[in-house]
């Protein structure tokens, strides 16, 4: 019997891109179901009662939450062109610098985007720092996993696209190829595979979108 694999997402999330991506890159076919967040289906929650939130991968009518732990169910199940590295030990650091994104370089560039004046300031050098310290493990590699796109890449593929939509939104310039060369050309060669520029969302919706969400929140702020 077939695999079943269902993919519950937004047209939008950067977070179920990562599924899309890596299920991909293996060859696994896939039904993909989108999401209104604002009216969540009765199958959303269902399989994920606890957060209510995409992606959510389904395989054999059997749900898995959360995008990095989808990742590492899509490795361990289909063993077509791993993503994550045969040494243990870099298994390991890859993890690490996958969460290091999402629990770092996500908050802190949320926090620049959804704020102004003072607070903003303070949180830029906060993101810069943060991006030197990923780009650090871009020495003498092509791409994260090296000079094929892998788990890390995966992980951190968001950046290569909406960071240049939240510096529009800003007007704040986060990356550029003086102060950070290795992210730079590792952008460049991500976005130039087929699989990850056949899957960016429209930048202009995207634009549209942050805008709207920036500017909500800094209205409710302002409330306070």
């Amino acid at each position: 019997m077939a695999d079943v694999v269902k993919v519950f997402r937004t047209w939008s999330s950067p977070f179920a891109l990562r599924v899309i991506w890596a299920l991909q890159l293996k060859g696994v076919e896939y039904e993909t179901i989108f999401e209104d967040i604002t009216n969540k289906s009765p199958l959303l929650l269902q399989y994920n009662p606890t957060y209510k939130q995409v992606p959510v991968l389904v395989h054999n009518g059997k749900p898995i939450l959360e995008s990095l732990v989808i990742l590492e169910y899509i490795e361990e199940t289909w063993k077509e062109n791993p993503l994550l590295p045969e040494d243990p030990y870099e298994r390991a650091t890859t993890r690490f610098w996958a969460k290091f994104g999402d629990d770092k370089l996500v908050p802190s560039v949320r926090g620049v985007l959804m704020t102004q004046g003072k607070e903003q300031e303070e949180g830029i050098p906060v993101v810069i720092e943060t991006l030197k310290l990923i780009e650090e493990q871009l020495k003498g590699k092509k791409f994260f996993g090296g000079e094929t796109i892998g788990f890390l890449d995966i992980a951190l593929g968001w950046t290569a696209n909406l960071m240049c939509v939240f510096e529009e939104v800003t007007g704040i310039k986060f990356l550029d190829a003086e102060t950070f060369p290795l992210l730079s050309a590792w952008i460049e060669n991500f976005s130039d595979v087929p699989v990850i520029k056949q899957n960016w969302p429209p930048r202009d919706k995207l634009v549209l979108k942050f805008q709207a969400a920036r500017e909500k929140c800094l209205a409710e702020a302002a409330t306070k």
